[in-house]
């Protein structure tokens, strides 16, 4: 049994639907009740154009690390997400961020995530649910990461899912 925090992300169609139903989703994979963070509103990094929802849910899973990744993107392309640029307009991004205090480096699934670091629409869902969290590769505290992130506009709503 691990800890996981799978980090979400919509920009098209109905975002709050997606987030709901990745709730939905994560709540059936996880052992113990599913910790949401808020949804946060930020701009687009790279060629997206519209704004997105982003969040953070911990799990606690059986599964392997290869196979909550395939759960996770099977799920993705049931959601109607469809193959796009990196970086680009989605219906739904569920990336894995933390599982346990591994490290992995493969061609298929890296852990931690190798651009969390430098998210705020990763990093601020993050603290609100692992505010203890320390990042097992470079040994930095969430918070600090925090405050070390690029820039970008990004707010807490009062949305829930």
């Amino acid at each position: 049994m691990e800890t996981v925090i799978v980090a979400i992300g919509a920009n098209l169609g109905d975002r709050l639907k997606s987030f709901k139903s990745a709730a939905e989703f994560l709540n059936s994979l996880s052992l113990k009740p599913i910790v949401k963070s808020s949804i946060w509103e930020s701009e687009p990094v790279g060629p997206a154009k519209y704004t997105f929802y982003n969040g953070a849910a911990k799990i606690t899973t059986g599964l392997s690390p290869q196979d909550l990744l395939d759960q996770l993107k099977t799920f993705e392309k049931e959601a109607g997400r469809t193959q796009t640029e990196r970086w680009g307009p989605r219906v739904l991004d569920l990336d894995i961020i933390r599982y346990g205090n591994l490290v992995i480096d493969k061609d298929t699934l890296i852990i931690p995530h190798p651009e969390y670091r430098k998210r705020l629409f990763v990093l601020k869902p993050m603290l609100e649910i692992d505010p203890d969290w320390v990042d097992i590769s470079t040994g930095t505290p969430i918070q600090q990461m925090v405050e070390n992130a690029p820039r970008m506009e990004i707010e807490k709503t009062d949305i829930s899912w």
